[in-house]
């Protein structure tokens, strides 16, 4: 994932979702070679819902299609 684009979903997770800092930088931990992941090892690992997992995805493609 490209640095800007982390930095967005980052604030996206803590603005729009309340994900907990901490549970994010878990998450980060957990993906440094693959941070692509980060969705699914933030689900993985029970920090978001399935319903966030949809959100991130849905903001994702959102994004990516601007």
């Amino acid at each position: 994932m490209q640095d800007r684009r982390q930095v967005e979903l980052i604030n996206f997770l803590q603005e729009e979702l309340t994900i907990p800092v901490n549970s994010i930088k878990f998450a980060l931990r957990q993906v440094k070679q693959t941070p692509s992941m980060l969705p699914m090892t933030l689900w993985q690992y029970g920090l978001v819902t399935l319903i966030q997992l949809e959100q991130i995805f849905d903001w994702l493609e959102q994004d990516s299609s601007v």
